[in-house]
């Protein structure tokens, strides 16, 4: 028996694959026979990138809304670090309090 190993296709390729399906130009058979990939893989692409084309545009732009409990806490944890270092140079430089 031989060992075959698995083709892996980058994203990149991916993408190019299923757009120039989308386009519906060119068959499958050309398409897959061009770049290199089985026809069914071809189709498994196109109907991929379909299902999940609307998710790309979900994201809103912009800045995302800051989470005031995290920012009050990144806050407080600033606030201790500090207030040790404040302690430690206290401490070597001989001032009491």
């Amino acid at each position: 028996m031989s060992e075959s190993k698995r083709k892996n296709f980058s994203g990149e390729l991916k993408a190019k694959v299923a757009l120039e399906a989308l386009r519906g130009i060119k068959t499958t058979n050309q398409i897959g026979q061009e770049f290199g990939v089985h026809p069914t893989q071809v189709g498994l692409w196109k109907k991929e990138l379909q299902e999940q084309a609307s998710s790309l545009f979900d994201a809103k732009r912009g800045p995302k809304p800051a989470d005031p409990s995290a920012s009050s806490e990144r806050l407080y944890s600033e606030i201790g670090r500090l207030k040790m270092e404040l302690d430690w140079l206290k401490k070597k430089s001989g001032i009491s309090q």
